[in-house]
């Protein structure tokens, strides 16, 4: 029997506005909190949450960028000359992105998305290593650095597995006692979000299969430590997609090319633009001065919610929509979704949730970075307790 665990899940798009009406969790964690997320998509929500920082510091932004020098990805330029209704195919893409993810030894999350072939030698992809494991940010450390450093021995989530595999996992190092600390990351909520939107039974089917799974976790922690710390959360929200906007087609229209005078990638809720004159900026400015759906960021908010690169490795333009509205088509997908995240984080659905068993959670804890000093300093009292009780 060992002294203390702590237990922190993950639950990806579990969002304030989805959680706060709702009971989840209020048997082993009543006490919750809204928390703040940052500006972009899970690829900086995680990095954020598991490092403790914001996006300028340890630059894991958007996934894709302008780099053609870099590129990883040249010789697949060939497949431009397969018919797009081959290459735009989910099931094609995913099993490209199998094989490519192997050949290129890429640790992290990955996909190819939607990025045209035509296209595709002109960007690089940042999240080459994976931000749960040491060594696996862009820049700086993250928990498991801080773990390993302090010889914290830990429990983290394979995402190679399956959500029950996981949860197996956890219940049998629990049962081994040799693990002094746990991170579990739970996705599957966020790609059910994505295709029944925020209002679908199916949303609250899900939360009580994940309270069901936390009991069972719980149940094996109450026989091998006298007390667990729990702390369940999530990275953002989840809004649902009532507007669909081809902003392609109108930038397209315009007297300027790709790859001669811009570089764009078009995310599902925002656009990254790169210039190479300065016609291409006032027109492309221009336009997107008339799309009423949306607005370009200006640097001073992009500074304030850390997400403003000095060399503008993301882009020198961000273009972001409105709460609600989609890019359709864009480099994530041909087809509309039902509902998305990456919008403004004061945005109602953009919100993050942290839930836990403990007595209170301190006022400083506002944002999603600071649930990172929860679980440094659950894990040093965790350590400090066991080493003493042996």
């Amino acid at each position: 029997m060992k002294a203390i665990l702590p237990l922190f899940i993950m639950i990806d798009a579990m969002g304030w506005e989805i959680l706060r009406a709702d009971p989840f969790g209020k048997n082993f964690a009543p006490n919750r909190k809204r928390l703040e997320s940052v500006f972009g998509y899970s690829s900086t929500c995680v990095p954020s949450i598991l490092s403790g920082r914001w996006p300028d510091e340890h630059r894991n932004w958007c996934y894709f960028v302008y780099d053609p020098e870099n590129s990883p990805f040249r010789s697949l330029r060939w497949l431009r000359w397969l018919p797009t209704a081959v290459t735009s195919r989910r099931i094609f893409r995913r099993y490209l992105t199998k094989f490519v993810k192997v050949q290129l030894k890429f640790r992290g999350y990955f996909d190819l998305y939607n990025i045209p072939f035509k296209f595709i030698h002109l960007f690089d992809f940042t999240e080459k290593k994976s931000p749960l494991q040491p060594k696996g940010m862009n820049r700086g450390a993250n928990i498991f650095d801080f773990l390993v450093e302090n010889k914290i021995p830990y429990f983290v989530t394979d995402t190679t597995k399956s959500e029950e595999q996981n949860r197996d996992d956890i219940i049998a190092a629990i049962e081994s006692e040799r693990v002094d600390f746990i991170f579990q990351y739970w996705a599957g909520l966020d790609g059910l979000l994505h295709m029944v939107g925020n209002q679908s039974p199916e949303v609250p089917a899900k939360l009580r299969v994940y309270e069901q799974w936390i009991e069972q976790v719980l149940a094996a922690a109450k026989n091998h430590y006298d007390e667990v710390q729990l702390y369940i959360f999530s990275d953002h929200g989840m809004a649902n997609c009532d507007e669909l906007v081809d902003l392609k087609a109108k930038l397209d229209a315009l007297p300027v090319k790709m790859e001669k005078d811009y570089a764009v990638v078009y995310d599902s809720t925002m656009a990254r633009f790169w210039f190479f004159n300065d016609r291409a900026r006032q027109l492309i400015h221009e336009a997107l001065g008339k799309v009423s759906e949306g607005r370009i960021m200006l640097d001073d908010e992009l500074r304030h919610y850390r997400t403003l690169f000095d060399d503008r490795q993301f882009g020198e333009t961000i273009f972001l929509m409105r709460e609600g509205v989609l890019i359709v088509p864009s480099h994530m997908g041909e087809r509309p979704i039902r509902a998305m995240h990456g919008y403004h984080p004061t945005d109602p659905q953009s919100y993050a949730t942290l839930c836990t068993n403990q007595a209170s959670i301190p006022d400083e804890v506002t944002h999603i970075p600071h649930i990172c000093r929860l679980m440094e300093k659950s894990a040093l009292l965790a350590k400090a307790k066991n080493s003493a009780a042996k």
